[in-house]
């Protein structure tokens, strides 16, 4: 039989492994990897807010970029993601319905404003009017423009030229490309005069100009819903990290707008 003594050792003991347990549960592991998915368009953005993160905690962070239709395709045939920031609720949305999130882990976390961008200092366009575009566009010259029936920041400035209804004139005379990044090169470049890219593009190309700005109205507004995948401790740290003051200090730092519509 078990002496006082020896029960009150092996209390003590099972005592202590719990609050070990406990402390363990309740900060990241230094081997824990966290997984993030983002839109293109957030390249520079999250890359710092993953920088600020791990100097906050002891966590190994992977990050793949890529357009938001990509990377939503790739979570729903079950792509090992914790969290998921895309630019535009479309996608979010999918997924919700493929029930492969649920809507109670989205937040927005920011919002953007689309720009005609070029390289060509003092260029003039009138974006309400169809021919200052032709005479951009003559002699085989192309808009760089993201996937227009894909990618977000396509979707979005295909609504806007239809809005102004110049979209069945240049609709001919596009660049679509793999996401918004890649019309950015394409106009930082010159191998198009110019490119519908976000605000925040430009902001971090300081060789390009805004030409014009396409109106809020004209387009869906443009929001980033971010989606906790997991309730694994760091990807709940994460999540809190960008929607608190530091974190959204930082989007702010890259032209990022506050969250027009709180999910």
């Amino acid at each position: 039989m078990a002496t006082i003594t020896q029960v009150l050792h092996h209390v003590a003991f099972r005592t202590y492994i719990c609050a070990l347990l406990s402390l363990l549960c309740a900060s990241p592991s230094a081997a824990e990897t966290l997984r993030i998915y983002a839109a293109s368009s957030m390249t520079n953005a999250v890359t710092s807010l993953v920088e600020e993160f791990k100097q906050q905690y002891e966590v190994d962070v992977t990050t793949v970029f890529g357009a938001t239709s990509s990377l939503a395709r790739q979570i729903e045939h079950g792509a090992p993601a914790d969290i998921y920031i895309a630019a535009n609720t479309k996608w979010v949305d999918h997924l919700i319905r493929q029930q492969v999130v649920n809507s109670d882990a989205v937040t927005n976390v920011a919002s953007n404003k689309l720009v005609v961008a070029s390289k060509q200092q003092g260029l003039k366009l009138d974006i309400t009017q169809l021919q200052d575009w032709l005479t951009i566009l003559s002699d085989g010259q192309r808009l760089a423009i993201a996937e227009p029936n894909a990618v977000p920041a396509g979707i979005y400035a295909r609504q806007s030229l239809q809005s102004l209804d110049v979209w069945n004139s240049v609709n001919s005379k596009l660049a679509p490309t793999n996401n918004v990044r890649v019309a950015l090169t394409l106009i930082e470049r010159e191998e198009v005069p110019i490119g519908i890219v976000y605000q925040t593009d430009v902001h971090q190309s300081p060789e390009l100009v805004v030409v014009a700005e396409l109106p809020d109205e004209s387009h869906q507004p443009i929001v980033y819903p971010m989606i906790r995948l997991t309730d694994h401790s760091t990807s709940v740290l994460f999540a809190d990290f960008v929607t608190g003051v530091h974190g959204q200090a930082i989007l702010s730092q890259y032209g990022f707008l506050p969250a027009k519509e709180p999910r």
